[in-house]
């Protein structure tokens, strides 16, 4: 009997989940906190916690994290350089600290337009190499011909030995902003992406269990190691895929909507007849607009361990993930003692990191590209939670929230924090770690609140949960004014929605919320067993997919004689005829699926192959088509799935 384990690793914890091969039953499942820096603590406990007997059976591991969405959402991604080759239209700004804009570039047929400046590439990546950790290369129509982008890849190599991303490998689509926007967010991603799967490969190895590895990607699909460790963009949302996967296979329903409570975010989605809805664009994180191929979805920087705080009486949550009061004085002796007499603030000072509940420690991360100011401050701070006054006397000056806030971005400190987890402990709904801390943060709260603690924790679950409730509205009603739909769900009016489908919550204590939930909407809430694993059973249940396109066009509209260009995801090549060039195109194509299914644990007997062929010819043209474009599609599943 062969059995399947998924992997989730979130922003607070590591779900591990067991399945039967032969039947689909779940036989065992854990969860331990997420460790930082190095994540394989964590995959480690959630897998030593399962039971034992099983591990020498398992033949697939299948992962999800939320890391790559996490790290775009708080802005923590590592530092990186983006190069711009050619015309490049240029409609915003760019996730990167670094810019260079040089001339080279190509046109619609992939023929050169002007001549790579590769010496001004060589001297950008000379003066930048030391503050950045990866390098991202967009030319202007790489997906004609990607030349360019190869050469500066090389150089890159050569100069700094550092990642670098390329444009063309990640879309095919011709927005060429978006195109350069994708290929930043991976190089962010790569190094973050590179240790998570690394850290997963030591695990297994480490514990003996010989089984293949599969990634599931932000579209519900899973991809190959290879893929998942160049294009770790692919799995920005793939947290978020698993958990409507996984809700899916918990719940048992075909139709339902889905609002995953994270530690970091909340998101909802939705799945109608076992098939995830898919967003028609690319999927937009961080306000940044990609062409990475993903479920249609709402999220939102607010889960079980935002940061909640208080400025003019008003109480704020996130938008930045904090380590919970309670889980802090678990893991600190002294914390407990250190957070009563915290000092606090005056009210004219709060702010997000001014706080009587607020208090940072160092992450673990190698420092790169601080300024003296920053050092100072870094300095002052050690392994164990100091809160800001502390630090203004270890370094002989108060650090501004900027400074802070810098170092939080670039991943070398972690802020601790009262968070909705501390509400929860509070009121008594879910009591994990110590309710004393948290107790005594909401103490210190509720007083700049002027409430009492109870009526403070209250308000902050009820803020959770309506934000909860807009998030499902916004996705539930695409194209409806948000205003409107905040102040239904705020009470603001006699009325409140209706959801004609289940609403499926997952997450550690989402039963917390549902009576909330049922109270601000009219919908039909189901909590299914093990939702506290969601994630981990939906990285197991995604289909083997994968797409390729192709295009073919004649050399020369004038003289289509001279011969055709096929223009392959990686590249063009030329053929003399038509017929020889659709051929190639077509056994070329579907070699490339199949080697990939491969990859993903599916036989070639068990992958369906659709091909799609298009073509365009101008009004009176009589010779064979001016443009033909093949799509061909691998549907398949693994072989778990093979009942």
């Amino acid at each position: 009997m062969q059995f399947s384990l998924g992997i989730d690793a979130g922003g607070t914890y590591t779900d591990a989940i067991l399945v039967r091969d032969s039947d689909g039953s779940v036989v065992s499942s854990s969860k331990a906190l997420t460790t930082y820096p190095d994540l394989v603590g964590g995959i480690r406990n959630a897998i030593e916690a399962l039971d034992p007997t099983y591990l020498e059976k398992i033949n697939l591991i299948s992962v999800s994290t939320t890391l790559a969405t996490n790290t775009v959402l708080e802005g923590t991604g590592c530092r990186v350089a983006l190069i711009l080759v050619g015309d490049h239209p240029v409609n915003g700004d760019f996730p990167a600290v670094h810019v260079l804009s040089t001339s080279g570039g190509h046109g619609f047929n992939g023929e050169e337009i002007e001549k790579l400046d590769i010496d001004d590439v060589r001297r950008f990546a000379e003066r930048v190499k030391d503050d950045v950790a990866a390098f991202a290369v967009s030319s202007f129509f790489s997906t004609r011909n990607p030349e360019h982008e190869l050469a500066i890849t090389d150089l890159i190599h050569e100069v700094t030995g550092l990642p670098v991303v390329c444009g063309h490998e990640l879309s095919q689509d011709l927005g060429a902003y978006e195109r350069a926007v994708t290929a930043a967010l991976n190089a962010q991603l790569i190094p973050i992406s590179h240790k998570f799967i690394r850290s997963v490969m030591d695990e297994i190895k480490r514990k003996k269990i010989n089984a293949r590895l599969l990634m599931l990607k932000c579209d519900g699909t899973v991809v190959g190691l290879k893929d998942a460790l160049d294009k770790p963009v692919e799995t920005i949302f793939s947290g978020p895929a698993a958990s409507l996967v996984g809700a899916s296979f918990l719940s048992g329903l075909d139709t339902c909507a889905v609002v995953d409570v994270g530690g970091t975010s909340t998101d909802v989605s939705a799945i109608i007849d076992g098939v995830p809805e898919l967003s028609e664009t690319g999927a937009i994180v961080g306000g940044w607009k990609t062409r990475v191929r993903a479920t249609r979805m709402e999220t939102s920087a607010m889960g079980g361990d935002s940061h909640v705080w208080v400025h003019s009486k008003k109480t704020h949550i996130g938008p930045r993930r904090v380590v919970p009061l309670c889980l802090a004085s678990s893991r600190y002796p002294d914390f407990l003692n250190k957070l009563k007499k915290s000092p606090v603030p005056l009210r004219s000072s709060l702010d997000r990191n001014v706080q009587p509940t607020k208090f940072f420690m160092r992450s673990g991360f190698k420092p790169i590209g601080l300024d003296e100011y920053e050092i100072e401050v870094l300095n002052a701070i050690g392994d164990e939670p100091i809160n800001i006054d502390e630090i203004a006397v270890l370094s002989k000056k108060y650090p501004s929230t900027t400074i802070l806030d810098s170092l939080i971005q670039k991943r070398l400190i972690q802020a601790v924090g009262f968070t909705p987890t501390d509400a929860l402990h509070v009121l008594g709904e879910y009591t994990y770690w110590d309710v004393e801390a948290s107790k005594a943060g909401a103490e210190k709260l509720a007083r700049l609140s002027n409430v009492s603690i109870h009526e403070f924790c209250n308000n902050v679950k009820e803020i959770v949960s309506r934000n909860m409730a807009f998030n499902l509205m916004s996705y539930m009603l695409p194209g409806i004014d948000r205003s409107g739909i905040r102040k239904i769900v705020d009470g603001e009016f006699n009325s409140r929605f209706k959801v004609d489908i289940p609403v499926v919550l997952l997450g550690g204590p989402v039963s917390a919320y549902k009576e909330n939930m049922e109270n601000i909407i009219d919908a039909r809430i189901v909590i299914p067993g093990h939702a506290e694993v969601g994630n981990a059973a939906g990285a197991l249940f995604g289909k083997g997919i994968k797409r390729i396109e192709i295009i073919i066009r004649p050399i020369s509209v004038a003289d289509p004689d001279e011969g055709y260009f096929v223009f392959f995801p990686m590249g063009r090549s030329v053929f003399q005829g038509y017929r020889e060039a659709v051929g190639y195109a077509n056994a070329h194509g579907k070699e490339s699926v199949i080697g990939y299914m491969g990859e993903c644990g599916v036989s070639k007997d068990n992958v369906e192959i659709k091909v799609i062929q298009k073509t365009f010819s101008p009004e009176g043209w009589k010779k064979d088509p001016l443009e033909t474009v093949i799509q061909i599609t691998g549907i398949g599943y693994p072989k778990r799935f093979m009942m």
